[in-house]
């Protein structure tokens, strides 16, 4: 991506994080202001997102569109700007007359309920202020004015929390929460068109009629094939919540609009690359440079992949730590819908660059098509699966529907004539997603219900660790498989602006400097990293577990070196006599034979934690690794003298991972005294593997 697309998307992304965030703190508390009724401000906002497709969606995208295209007319800018918002002020009158009239004759309160009728009347107003907060983002971003029109959405999702979650919490219920909405419209819609009025004069482009040679038709056609897309393409996300509601319980259509809110998560970074692409390539379009948006294409589809994949894999482990925490512990009835809807989120999020692209050319049909087919799966499986399985089956239907959007626009930028896939790499991205779910599932499930207390809650330690953890990990697969050169990293930092560039330029210049030797131990620590987490979490114990012995003797940890463990766990050796035995506490000796024999070298006999007798022979490690095992290190040849080493989790040479073991060796005539406390000592070659439940 080059600077100007990838400075947009950085200021769209930046808000959409912050949006993500002030969403999961407004939902929660919006769920227990509201109780039973948010299901019914969840269905509302289903129905008015749709309305708003007919009302909204032609204005916003055009206006976006063909204010980017800069063509060489007088005037261009002015022209469209006038146009549209002559179309916004008639089609907001309309549609919120339209919603009025509902209201005010009864169809409302005949259909959904005389509750139902305060809030028609409520959105026929928020129809009005939301088309021109619309209208204004969508204006800014046509001139490329991303720095001010993502902070007005910030703008108004602060305003909704203050105003609509405050009126929740003061007892007004859904209204005050649809009063909120209209407060943030109303500001970001004055503060958007004063900053519009500084580019083009707004009372000279709403009565500046232009020539009979504007192009008039064509953007009516846009406008026209837009809303039928946008229709198509709200519908997949919008028609499950709108359907359950009718046919499931008020409760089953909260717990399921916030599994949606959290499978959406995987959207922040494809969502920002739609709202960036679609102006953006316009003018590449223009300028018939194919070599360019297939380039383009192609690498942001392999990005899109494999950050969506880290994310899934992130959400489906930490879910049932965060949902506890977040909201309310019934919503924990919202995890299963979330792991059925995240692979189809996942197709989900790879088509929308894709629609974005094909939406900047401007030839919308064949991407109807695709959307519509998608819609039509989603629609029928709806209607089947819900009626059967409530929410579980609208997630199923759904996420069936999601994936097939990436395989249905696969097809439609094909017939466009640019390929996405070309470069997606997705058996790697693929290969990387399945190898570094192991080390995060596992690190979880290590971690189990283990906390931070904090002023009002209990923080699961697991939501602080895994997060960078599982980056890193991915990261680095991502390289090694091959998913990702490390080159393409530093030219997308250098893209960025400083001091992230900087970061960049320097990261160039040391991957150029990297010799194959090097790669190659990056890899081969890259292995070795995965193989030890691995490891690490093959016992199955989780924090605070209880651990038994194979005599089934709790082993409580706090064996005291200096004393022998009586609870048949821990050993005692006598400080490196050569050839003496060590007594152990469960009355079996260990005999260490050879002369000078240490605890550590390769012919002795090896410490253990329950009497065993692990011997090295002198023919080799018994590691399954062998002598250059990565848990050698210093290849395989481990004599030491007078070395004091105390750690949790350290690795013997033979393969033994001993947790919370602390080995004090002390030189005596080259012999090593070795005593072990070891709690839940484990070789590799054992049988207790644990995994997720």
């Amino acid at each position: 991506m080059d600077r100007s697309i990838t400075s947009a998307f950085l200021s769209i992304v930046g808000v959409k994080f912050l949006l993500i965030s002030l969403d999961f703190l407004s939902s929660p508390l919006l769920t227990r202001f509201l109780g039973e009724g948010y299901g019914d401000y969840a269905l509302l906002m289903s129905i008015f997102a749709i309305y708003m497709i007919f009302v909204s969606t032609g204005v916003g995208d055009g206006v976006r569109k063909y204010v980017a295209e800069e063509r060489d007319r007088p005037h261009w800018d002015r022209h469209v700007v006038g146009f549209y918002l002559r179309l916004a002020l008639l089609l907001a009158a309309v549609g919120c007359l339209l919603l009025a009239l509902a209201a005010r004759t009864g169809f409302i309160q005949n259909h959904l309920g005389t509750s139902y009728q305060t809030y028609f009347y409520l959105l026929s107003l928020l129809v009005f202020t939301s088309q021109f907060r619309e209208y204004t983002r969508r204006t800014l971003m046509g001139f490329g004015l991303e720095r001010y029109s993502e902070p007005l959405l910030f703008l108004d999702k602060v305003l909704f929390i203050g105003v609509g979650v405050g009126l929740a919490y003061l007892g007004y219920g859904v209204p005050g929460v649809l009063i909120g909405h209209m407060t943030g419209a109303v500001t970001t819609a004055v503060i958007g068109l004063a900053t519009i009025h500084r580019e083009v004069s707004l009372s000279t482009a709403l009565f500046d009629i232009p020539s009979r040679e504007f192009p008039r038709r064509e953007l009516f056609a846009f406008n026209g094939l837009s809303i039928v897309l946008i229709l198509f393409l709200t519908s997949l996300y919008q028609i499950d919540v709108v359907m359950l509601g009718f046919i499931g319980s008020t409760q089953e259509t909260g717990y399921y609009r916030i599994a949606l809110t959290i499978a959406e998560f995987l959207w922040i970074v494809p969502l920002a690359l739609q709202n960036t692409l679609l102006h953006s390539t316009s003018n590449i379009w223009a300028n018939n440079d194919r070599d360019r948006i297939n380039s383009l294409a192609a690498r942001i589809t392999r990005y899109t992949l494999l950050f969506t994949i880290l994310l899934a894999i992130g959400l489906a482990a930490l879910a049932p730590a965060a949902l506890p925490v977040i909201y309310p512990a019934d919503y924990i009835a919202s995890y299963v819908p979330i792991l059925l809807l995240l692979p189809g989120c996942v197709g989900f999020a790879l088509a929308r660059p894709i629609l974005a692209i094909g939406q900047g050319k401007g030839d919308l049909r064949k991407l109807i098509v695709a959307t519509g087919a998608a819609a039509v799966v989603n629609v029928t499986l709806n209607g089947l699966l819900i009626p059967q399985f409530g929410m579980h089956g609208a997630a199923t239907a759904t996420s069936v529907s999601y994936g097939l959007m990436f395989v249905f626009h696969l097809w439609s930028a094909r017939q466009i004539g640019f390929y996405p896939a070309a470069d997606a790499r997705i058996p790697r991205a693929l290969a990387v997603g399945a190898a570094a779910a192991v080390p995060i599932f596992l690190l979880t499930r290590l971690l189990g219900d283990a906390a931070v207390p904090l002023i009002v809650l209990e923080l699961p330690v697991s939501l602080l660790v895994v997060p960078p953890f599982g980056a890193v990990v991915f990261l680095v697969l991502s390289i090694l498989f091959g998913a990702v050169d490390t080159d393409e990293i530093a030219d997308l930092l250098e893209t960025a602006p400083d001091p992230i560039a900087n970061l960049g330029s320097n990261l160039q210049q040391s991957v150029r400097s990297v010799s194959t030797g090097a790669q190659l131990l990056l890899i081969v620590a890259g292995i070795g990293f995965l193989v030890a987490g691995i490891a690490l979490a093959a016992s199955g114990a989780g924090i605070g577990d209880t651990i038994t012995g194979p005599d089934g003797d709790e082993i409580d940890g706090e064996t005291n070196p200096d004393e022998p463990n009586t609870e048949g766990s821990g050993e005692t050796d006598d400080g490196g006599n050569n050839g003496t035995n060590e007594s152990d506490g469960d009355g079996s000796a260990d005999t260490d034979s050879g002369e000078d024999s240490t605890a550590d070298s390769g012919n002795g006999t090896d410490d253990t934690g329950n009497g065993a007798d692990d011997s090295d022979g002198g023919n080799g490690d018994s590691s399954p690794f062998g002598d250059d095992s990565v848990f050698d290190g210093d290849g395989g040849n481990d004599s030491e003298s007078g070395d004091t080493d105390s750690d949790n989790d350290t690795a013997s040479d033979n393969g033994t991972d001993s947790d919370n073991e602390t080995n004090s060796d002390d030189g005596d005539n080259g012999t090593d005294g070795d005593t072990d406390t070891g709690n839940d000592s484990d070789s590799d070659g054992g049988d207790d593997d644990a995994w997720y439940e």
